[in-house]
């Protein structure tokens, strides 16, 4: 079996067995794809050409390119989990990547915006929709559900009419792994939805019903991904500091509030939909941190 095809099918594995989300199975696709580009141009067709120096010959390659050892490790892992996989379903006689190890991340803390900063992003938006334009209208629903929520980018695209319950002000939201968990928010972020739902989306489209998307873009069509990275780096682009400027400042920053306003780290983790408390448990370095600083400018014998 051509190596080609194989990854089609670890696709298709990962999708219906695995319950992987459509954004997940995308990365492994594009790492492997890549892999099988390097492998096909040094002879290697079949299962079985893959080997273990060969695997290591193209994420040194990769980190020759450029790439961001957070890159590498996303890679490697790709390629452990398709070797694995072609060893259990003997497509391949041995497991290629069974030693196969990726270089160690780096470990930086997220960007965090202070609570005046996001007061600050959340009056210009806010400013901008009182024009009642729907796109103003849509994006600062947008905004404030994601600081409210702390919602992916995908899942926040991937909300429907129906997983918003405005009278107990929670959505539903599926993450991943195809998680289901239900997420608080409070007033600003209702009171800007239902301004969006009666004077933004019905300029944009008239469709309704539960399976119809949340936010929709100009033309009526379900919202990108990358329509809401645009959004937010734009916003992002003036305020001080850096670090990332995507949605997921927002999400660090909702989640590291919350801890400083005293919320539960088990309830953090549950809202973020996080498997592992250690994974929350950075934002406590963060909310640390924060403190430190804050110590060091202020106090006369720091």
């Amino acid at each position: 079996m051509a190596l080609e095809r194989t990854v089609d099918d670890f696709a298709s594995h990962l999708a219906a067995d695995r319950g992987f989300s459509p954004h997940t199975v995308r990365s492994y696709r594009s790492d492997l794809v890549q892999l099988v580009e390097f492998a096909e141009a040094r002879g290697a067709t079949e299962p079985d050409d893959l080997d273990l120096e060969l695997l290591r010959d193209w994420l040194w390659r990769a980190s020759q390119d450029g790439l961001a050892k957070t890159t590498l490790a996303r890679r490697a892992a790709s390629a452990r989990a398709f070797a694995g996989w072609l060893a259990r379903t003997h497509a391949a006689s041995t497991d290629a990547a069974a030693r196969l190890k990726a270089p160690k991340t780096d470990h930086h803390l997220p960007r965090v915006l202070s609570r005046d900063s996001m007061d600050a992003i959340l009056a210009r938006v806010s400013t901008r929709a009182e024009t009642d334009d729907p796109g103003a209208l849509r994006d600062l629903a947008i905004i404030e559900l994601l600081y409210a929520s702390a919602l992916r980018v995908s899942e926040l695209t991937g909300l429907g009419l129906g997983d918003v319950d405005l009278g107990r002000l929670t959505v539903r939201v599926l993450g991943k792994g195809s998680k289901e968990r239900v997420v608080p928010f409070g007033v600003p972020a209702r009171t800007a939805i239902v301004a969006w739902l009666e004077r933004g989306r019905p300029v944009l489209t008239a469709e309704a019903g539960g399976q119809s998307p949340l936010f929709v873009g100009a033309r009526g069509g379900r919202l990108s991904s990358r329509a809401v990275y645009e959004l937010v780096s734009g916003l992002l682009a003036t305020v001080p500091g850096s670090g990332p400027s995507g949605p997921h400042t927002f999400r660090h920053t909702a989640a590291t509030h919350l801890l400083d306003g005293g919320a539960d780290l088990r309830a953090v983790q549950e809202m973020l939909g996080h498997a592992s408390l250690g994974t929350t448990q950075l934002y406590t370095h963060v909310s640390t941190e924060r403190l430190k600083e804050s110590y060091r400018l202020a106090h006369p014998r720091a």
